[in-house]
């Protein structure tokens, strides 16, 4: 079915409901409501994509797998318009298997991915876990003076009414037209329902960008590539988010991302090459 109107009060479901045309390809509409400005908002769109993965490998025999990793290509920004997916099996293992994903808008590919596809290890399992690195400097919920982007004059914007954010105070310089370091840290759960899978993966994109503390202009930060790693299941609850740059270079940036859950799990590693907006 194609997700066109539909609204049942959980935003993200409805936002990635594929319009199976059959041999892997697919349909799917893009609204306002995961929009940066004019565009689609690129964490949707790598979920649509691994969405299309999943599908066709489960039409191909191969029901119940995860997504392991998405590489994606950001070749264009597709607007708020239908979009084609087409989902092609590069490899059906036993293991590991891996599919070929383009999406296209009017003719014209706009982005290409891979997806890596398996079966997650339980880390509640006994040994599962052997290492894991430091605990998220965040708690595992927002406390009460955290910022809440919903409380912006207007009302909830964009991406802040499609899903509940918070942000560490003091970790976003440049809304007050201050400056700092290239890090931000924050909170966000999807509306109406408990995170999942897809969600950990776009909770990986899903900060303003790191450069806007850096001072100049805030505008559009197109990403060119973005590969995330799924590690977990989140638990239910408040999804922790930290990002960073190492490096703002000329034109480019760099940020490596992390998602933790409310069990503290690592759900999700992401890291992206970027476009910084023009100096203002």
């Amino acid at each position: 079915m194609s997700n066109a109107g539909v609204r049942t009060g959980r935003p993200f479901s409805d936002a990635h409901v594929l319009q199976d045309l059959g041999e892997g390809r697919f349909r799917a509409d893009l609204d306002d409501v995961w929009a940066i400005g004019p565009k689609a908002f690129g964490g949707l769109l790598m979920v649509l994509m691994t969405d299309a993965a999943l599908a066709r490998l489960a039409a191909g025999g191969a029901p119940g797998l995860d997504p392991l990793a998405v590489s994606a290509d950001f070749l264009r920004a597709p607007d708020l318009a239908p979009v084609d997916i087409e989902a092609e099996p590069l490899k059906l293992g036993r293991t590991i298997s891996s599919v070929v994903v383009r999406l296209s808008q009017g003719g014209r590919l706009m982005l290409h991915a891979t997806v890596t596809a398996g079966v997650l290890a339980d880390p509640a399992a006994d040994g599962a876990v052997r290492w894991q690195g430091a605990p998220s400097p965040l708690e595992p919920a927002p406390p009460a003076d955290a910022i809440d982007p919903a409380d912006a004059p207007g009302g909830p914007q964009g991406i802040a009414a499609a899903c509940e954010m918070r942000y560490r105070r003091g970790s976003l310089p440049f809304l007050t037209g201050d400056t700092g370091a290239p890090e931000m840290a924050g909170w966000v759960r999807p509306r109406g329902e408990e995170p999942d899978l897809l969600f950990a993966l776009m909770a990986g994109d899903i900060l303003p960008p790191t450069v806007f503390n850096l001072g100049g202009s805030t505008g559009w930060a197109p990403t060119v590539q973005l590969t995330a790693l799924l590690r977990a299941r989140p638990a239910p609850g408040w999804l922790r988010v930290s990002s960073h740059a190492s490096a703002v270079v000329g034109t480019q940036f760099d940020e490596d991302v992390t998602v933790v859950d409310s069990a503290g799990r690592v759900v999700c590693q992401a890291r992206q090459l970027a476009l910084a907006p023009l100096q203002g």
